[in-house]
């Protein structure tokens, strides 16, 4: 019977829900058919968000203001939604029935989006837009359509970024040494997938949709990601499978509510006499801070179930660590606001500046690059980056300071500091390039100015980008308890969300202050007319204000390692590429 046990994984099951045989299930091969699925969600996500602009500008005829919150909206529901898909993974349907429903859903929607994009009907009719004369936009009907497709894909993504790659992990035993090796090389190869579906996106992808057209692109995904799905489903019997454990939002919940109903309970005089029913070995230690939320642990009466001897009602006493597990959470929160701002750099870098580039000379040779494309950039940047910090900055640290790199926040913060000078830069780019359109003419159509002088606000933001986000996802692992670590990477993935939303935000407030009755302003509907680099510039004294406001938060954060092996453990061999999108 032990000999049997020994080759069983002691938390995980198969698909018959039986104790899962190691010799059976799990390993490299099920691992591997997990990231098909990886690469056709980073195809289709990026192959859409880095060129969509050029096609509501250029095919649709909306301004470019609004076609830049267009884009960022939809990205920003992609990355919000991966809360709703860690929430119905965690609480309900598991990380395999979520891959599955997902990865169908945003095969429907980039499916329709091909429609969309093919059927005359579903756009207006081409014209070339001048000064006397202004193109006829899209009806209500064919954006309405659109909007559909886009948030289906958005959906989809949003529930597979939540559970792809911790169902890849899934299929190695962290307690088993042989297996651990293999999940460390697992990882490896996610993020290479991760770049490798970047970088397709942005080159073949983009340019097939400039050359031969959008519908066969989008196609293309649908296409992939169908085949994806049925080399996903041949693995069923081969997988291990975790059980749901239950969402730690209604954690948090609980301690807040119970909290609010003792709000006018006094706290005891010794910390002793709150409720703690944890382990000895996994409790967490009181601390002072956010002593509000202490109430959640007074004991009073009806705190305990009727005919129950040791089993109180969660919603009405809570245990000191559960209670210390909430307050590490919203610790985190000073630190999470000031790191939003960057992901709003970050989305003018798919917006404004793919417009940027649609208006300048892109030719090499015969060769015309695709405006879309100018981001390979972006991700060689980040590539370039990863790679000198690992190779040159972190053995150069560590011979100075003892120390095997930067902390989580100094990470952050060299990725706000980088990402505000891109802004400067670009506001500088755009100064010169809107000097070129005034020379010529603002309704000429390529300017005669190259595009490469838009690399460095691509390289600087793609370089902060690889900082700040090896930086916040260190950050929301090492710092959050281990029982919530999904919880707290859905938090980091909502900095995206927020970034993304609070671009079109600003673009919104920015048309209206600056805008005129005939499409002028900062933001004119044709860029040559406007003032981008003002807006640009904007962005980067928001940048420089956020960034004391972080330092502040910083010197006040006060770090909590309670288990510093293990939770370095947890990043290398988990939960980092666990909570990668």
């Amino acid at each position: 019977m032990e000999g049997k046990m020994s080759w069983t994984v002691a938390d995980a099951v198969d698909y018959k829900g039986f104790p899962a045989d190691r010799s059976k299930t799990g390993g490299w091969v099920p691992a591997a058919l997990v990231l098909g699925i990886e690469i056709c969600e980073r195809l289709s996500t990026m192959g859409i968000a880095v060129n969509l602009v050029t096609y509501l500008v250029g095919v649709l005829h909306l301004p470019s203001s609004t076609s830049a919150n267009v884009v960022t909206d939809f990205m920003g529901t992609s990355f919000l939604l991966c809360l709703l898909g860690g929430f119905l993974a965690d609480s309900f349907l598991g990380r395999y029935k979520t891959i599955a429903i997902f990865a169908a859903i945003q095969t429907l929607g980039t499916g329709a989006l091909a429609i969309a994009t093919k059927l005359p009907q579903l756009r207006p009719p081409p014209c070339h837009a001048s000064a006397s004369h202004t193109c006829k936009p899209d009806n209500g009907f064919q954006m309405g359509i659109l909007y559909v497709a886009l948030y289906l894909i958005a959906l989809g993504t949003g529930g597979l970024k939540s559970s792809v790659s911790g169902f890849g992990t899934d299929q190695f035993d962290d307690k088993d040494e042989k297996e651990k090796a293999q999940m460390t090389y697992f990882f490896n190869r996610f993020f290479f997938f991760i770049s490798t579906g970047t970088l397709t996106a942005v080159t073949v992808l983009v340019y097939l949709q400039d050359e031969v057209g959008r519908s066969w692109s989008y196609g293309i995904c649908s296409v992939s990601m169908f085949v994806a799905i049925l080399i996903f489903l041949s693995g069923t019997k081969r997988y291990r499978y975790k059980k749901s454990i239950g969402s730690p939002i209604v954690q948090i919940f609980q301690v807040i509510v119970a909290a609010i109903n003792k709000r006018k309970m006094e706290l005891p005089y010794s910390v002793e006499l709150l409720y703690e029913d944890t382990p000895e070995a996994q409790r967490i230690h009181h601390t002072d801070q956010f002593q509000f939320l202490d109430r959640a642990a007074i004991v009073a009466e009806g705190d305990f179930e009727r005919n129950v001897v040791s089993a109180p009602n969660p919603w009405k006493l809570c245990s000191v660590t559960k209670v210390e597990e909430v307050k590490m959470m919203v610790g985190l929160l000073p630190v999470w606001a000031t790191t939003i701002i960057f992901w709003t750099t970050y989305a003018q870098m798919i917006t404004f500046s793919v417009e940027q580039a649609s208006t300048m000379e892109r030719s090499i040779g015969g060769f015309l690059i695709p405006a879309g494309s100018l981001t390979v950039f972006f991700v060689a940047a980040i590539l370039i980056t990863l790679a000198v910090y690992d190779r040159l900055i972190m053995p150069l640290w560590k011979k100075l300071k003892g120390k095997p790199g930067f902390t989580n926040l100094q990470r952050i913060a060299i990725g706000l500091v980088l990402s505000t000078l891109g802004m400067a830069v670009a506001a500088l780019a755009e100064k010169k390039r809107l000097a070129v359109a005034r020379t010529v003419g603002a309704n000429t159509t390529t300017l005669p100015i190259s595009v490469f002088m838009l690399i460095p606000q691509f390289f600087l933001v793609g370089a902060g980008e690889a900082f700040i986000y090896t930086g916040q996802l260190d950050f929301f692992i090492t710092q959050s308890p281990k029982g919530m670590k999904t919880m707290s990477t859905g938090l980091f993935l909502t900095t995206l969300s927020l970034g993304f939303f609070v671009s079109s935000f600003l673009v919104s407030v920015v048309k209206k202050v600056t805008g005129s009755n005939d499409g002028q302003g900062w933001l004119a509907d044709n860029i040559n007319h406007g003032r981008l680099d003002c807006f640009y510039g904007l962005l980067a004294v928001l940048g420089v204000i956020n960034f004391v406001l972080y330092l502040v938060c910083a010197v006040w954060y006060k770090p909590k390692n309670p288990k510093p092996a293990l939770q370095m453990e947890t990043i290398v061999n988990g939960s980092s590429a666990e909570n990668k999108c």
